[in-house]
């Protein structure tokens, strides 16, 4: 596989998780949007829960980070399609941590959570998505 393909394969994931992290409250929201909040005590707890769990993706950054150096050493070397598999994986699981506030965000709409929190959990996760895009030096 060449370096472009590995490169729209990587673009490809990267807008499946961002429409993963999206869809759940677009749906959740259209659907139970209007609909009376089961545990309205608790949304206050939900929405730090949602923040602390940007926290989570911390040390999966790390990995990820460091995986893109591997990538830049290993460019033009035999070694390169096992640093792209292992930058992917890396990826993967580091871009499953950054949906997860907007999976909370998603799941509050069941306790009542109010919308401008609800965006703020989302955009969370869109920052944080947005930091694992691979970078054009590395093509």
């Amino acid at each position: 596989m060449t370096r472009g393909q590995v490169r729209r394969r990587l673009t490809v994931s990267w807008w499946q998780y961002l429409g993963a992290a999206v869809a759940p409250l677009l749906v959740l929201g259209w659907a139970f949007g209007g609909s009376q909040a089961l545990i309205p005590t608790v949304t206050m707890a939900v929405f730090i829960v949602g923040v602390a769990t940007m926290f989570l993706s911390l040390r999966r950054f790390h990995a990820y980070k460091h995986a893109l150096i591997a990538t830049e050493k290993a460019l033009n070397s035999d070694a390169e399609p096992a640093a792209w598999n292992k930058l992917a994986a890396v990826r993967r699981r580091g871009m499953l941590f950054a949906c997860l506030p907007a999976w909370v965000s998603a799941l509050s709409v069941f306790v009542g959570l109010e919308t401008v929190p609800q965006i703020l959990l989302l955009i969370s996760s869109l920052v944080l998505l947005y930091l694992y895009r691979i970078p054009r030096q590395l093509g």
